[in-house]
C-alpha cells in the first residue's frame, strides 16, 4: 500500500523540498517584510512594533528624497541599459567571426563580469581620484577639461554608468553571442545569392531573429540594474549630498543607519513594485515580438 501511495504521488515527494525551499526562503521573508512596513519599528529603542497602518507608505509618498530616489535610479539604469545592449550586440556580432586569438579576447572580455562588484568599485575610486586617478592623468594628457567625477553632485551619476557599462556589457554580449550560434544558415545563404550586403544582412536577418534573445538580456539586465548596490555604496554611499542615492542606497540608510526598519519595509514593498511593473512591460513587449512572429 505504502509502494502504490508512493507510486502514485512521486512527483509530489520530489518536488516537496524545492516548494519548502521556496517558502521559507523566498515566500516567508517578503511576507514578514510586508507585515513590519505597517508597522513603526525602530531597532534603536526597546519599544515593540506599534501598528501605523499605511502611514509609512503615506510618508514615503510625500517625502522628496524618495521621489528624488526613483528619479536617480532610473537616471543610472536607462542609459545604462541603453548603452551596454548597443555595445554588447556590437560586440557579439564582432566577435563572433573567428580570427587569430578570438578565444584570448572572449575570455578576457568576460573578466569585468565575473568580478567581485566590491573589488570593481574600489579599482574605479582609484581610477576616478581627482588628483592622482587614471581618468584625469589621461584626460590632463590629452589636453583635456579634468573632471571631479564621483565627488561632483552633476557628475556622480555619468560616472557610475561608465563604471557600470564597463562592468556588465560583457553579460549582454554573451547572451547575444549564444544566441548568434542558433541562427539558422540558410537566410544568409539566400541573401548572399541575393547580392545582399553585410548591413542588409545584419538588419533584415540577424536582428528580427536576435530580437526574443536581445530581449531576454534587456529583462535580466534591468532588474539587476534596478537593484544595484555593491558598486555604488563602495565607491560613493549615496552621496555626495545624497546625488547617487538610489533606492537601494535608500532602503539601506533607512534600516542600518537610521534603524527605522518600517519605513525600510514599506520602502522595500514600493520599490519590488517598481521593478515588477519594469518586468511585466518587457514580459508584454517580448510576447507581443513572439505573436508578430
Amino acid at each position: 500500500m505504502n509502494a502504490g501511495w508512493l507510486d502514485r504521488n512521486l512527483k509530489w515527494v520530489f518536488t516537496l523540498p524545492a516548494a519548502l525551499y521556496i517558502l521559507l526562503v523566498v515566500a516567508f521573508p517578503i511576507a514578514y517584510t510586508i507585515r513590519i512596513s505597517f508597522y513603526e519599528w525602530s531597532m534603536s529603542a526597546v519599544a515593540a512594533p506599534k501598528w501605523v497602518g499605511l502611514q509609512n507608505y503615506a510618508s514615503l509618498l510625500a517625502d522628496p528624497r524618495f521621489w528624488g530616489a526613483i528619479w536617480r535610479t532610473l537616471y543610472h539604469s536607462v542609459p545604462s541599459l541603453f548603452l551596454e545592449t548597443v555595445l554588447g550586440i556590437a560586440i557579439a556580432v564582432l566577435f563572433s567571426r573567428k580570427f587569430i586569438g578570438s578565444k584570448w579576447v572572449k575570455t578576457f572580455l568576460m573578466l569585468p563580469m565575473v568580478s567581485t562588484p566590491v573589488a570593481i568599485g574600489l579599482v574605479w575610486l582609484l581610477i576616478y581620484e581627482p588628483s592622482i586617478g587614471v581618468a584625469n592623468q589621461l584626460l590632463k594628457g590629452l589636453g583635456l577639461k579634468t573632471f571631479s567625477w564621483l565627488g561632483s553632485v552633476t557628475e556622480v551619476i555619468p560616472s557610475l554608468i561608465i563604471m557600470d557599462v564597463w562592468q556588465w556589457t560583457p553579460m549582454i554580449a554573451l547572451l547575444v553571442m549564444a544566441g548568434l550560434t542558433t541562427l539558422p544558415s540558410e537566410p544568409y545563404e539566400s541573401a548572399d545569392v541575393d547580392g545582399a550586403t553585410a548591413w542588409q544582412k545584419f538588419y533584415h536577418i540577424t536582428m528580427p531573429l536576435l530580437k526574443p534573445t536581445i530581449l531576454i538580456a534587456v529583462i535580466l539586465r534591468t532588474v539587476d540594474l534596478l537593484k544595484t548596490f555593491d558598486t555604488i555604496y563602495s565607491t560613493t554611499q549615496g552621496g555626495p549630498n545624497f546625488a547617487s542615492e538610489t533606492l537601494n542606497i535608500m532602503v539601506y540608510t533607512e534600516a542600518f543607519q537610521y534603524l527605522k526598519l518600517g519605513s525600510a519595509s514599506a520602502l522595500l514593498m514600493l520599490f519590488f513594485l517598481i521593478i515588477m511593473i519594469f518586468v511585466l512591460i518587457l514580459v508584454m513587449v517580448k510576447k507581443r515580438m513572439e505573436a508578430m512572429q
